[in-house]
């Protein structure tokens, strides 16, 4: 039987998938030195906490995630012409004793199981509206596009010089890269002026790691974002993780199949709420399955990692995963060769 990652490179590559990926299965989200120092990810009811960048977050329970808090006096950037004088990038130096830390824990992960995937967050867009607020920004692109490209140009540079220190300390195979790009039903840009500020900044990001030995880049957006397809092909991405049923998937697999994967249609609020049942994961695991096939698509909640807001939902996710991958294709899921299940959030 094919291991949790032979099975996820037939499923990319359009091959001959034993089974269904089970959502994270073969991917290890790994860290590195900067989210050590950068008061990046914070833990539920952790509140108004500042960020290398000078961004506050506030992690309530009951939400997915931390998220920016924007009340005129916690803004960044308060005049974007003079953008300069707010933003000011999070050093990367980091010791050789630290990044062996974070390579040891890179190194005991068995390889041939499951791919090592660097985390990075947030991205470019979400950077900007993260210092700027999301209304502020959303102005900014059409009224201030000379100091948003120049924002973005710094922005870049300084995932350039992270993504530098990530490949030759590190050397993972593969990176988790987030920025949500609209919401349930309509990009934040229109998709021209996406490109015109993302195409070539991302083109520079991710052609960097795939030029420096990663072989895959998995994008997180949670959001719709099915007419920016064809920018992330151009872009370098390899999967798009958290597409939502809007999107719908089944009509992107038919239409770019072969030039990059779709990992998601199980959204959050079908199976990650007050009072999730195991019935509500059987019928939204199955209800993937049936519309997305098995062939560049991975059925997987949306939200960006392993794990549920609401405790179990994840777990019970794969168990039905397993339970339907048994009764489709035959196979006795006991027996997959897989690392144990990660869950960050």
């Amino acid at each position: 039987m094919l291991t949790a990652k032979q099975n996820m490179q037939e499923t990319i590559r359009g091959g001959k998938p034993e089974r269904f990926v089970n959502q994270y299965e073969a991917v290890m989200l790994m860290f590195h030195p900067y989210i050590a120092h950068s008061n990046a990810l914070l833990s539920v009811g952790q509140m108004n906490v500042v960020n290398a960048w000078g961004v506050t977050n506030s992690f309530p329970a009951g939400t997915p995630g931390a998220f920016p808090v924007h009340t005129p006096d916690k803004i960044v950037v308060k005049d974007i012409e003079n953008w300069r004088d707010y933003v000011h990038a999070p050093p990367l130096k980091f010791s050789d004793e630290e990044w062996a830390m974070f390579k040891q824990q890179y190194d005991a992960v068995d390889g041939s199981q499951a791919y090592k995937a660097t985390f990075i967050a947030p991205g470019l867009f979400e950077q900007t509206h993260h210092l700027c607020s999301i209304e502020e920004a959303l102005v900014y692109y059409i009224t201030n596009p000379t100091e948003m490209h120049d924002l973005i140009k710094y922005l870049t540079d300084w995932e350039l010089e992270l993504a530098e220190g990530i490949c030759s300390h590190l050397h993972p195979d593969a990176i988790f890269h987030h920025d949500d790009w609209g919401g349930e039903k309509s990009t934040f840009l229109r998709p021209e002026m996406f490109a015109e500020f993302f195409l070539e900044p991302y083109k520079q990001i991710y052609g960097y790691y795939h030029d420096h030995g990663v072989e895959l880049v998995i994008h997180h957006a949670d959001s719709y974002a099915a007419p920016l397809v064809p920018y992330m092909i151009d872009m370098g991405i390899d999967i798009w993780q958290g597409c939502m049923k809007s999107n719908n998937v089944p009509e992107l697999i038919k239409k770019y199949g072969g030039k990059i994967s779709f990992m998601g249609d199980i959204d959050n609020k079908e199976v990650d709420f007050d009072g999730w049942t195991r019935e509500d994961c059987r019928k939204a695991v199955r209800s993937a399955c049936d519309r997305c096939g098995s062939k560049y698509f991975i059925p997987c909640i949306t939200q960006g990692g392993p794990g549920s807001v609401y405790p179990g939902a994840y777990a019970v996710m794969c168990e039905e995963i397993d339970k339907y991958s048994e009764e489709v294709f035959g196979i006795d899921a006991s027996k997959i060769e897989r690392l144990p299940m990660q869950i960050l959030f």
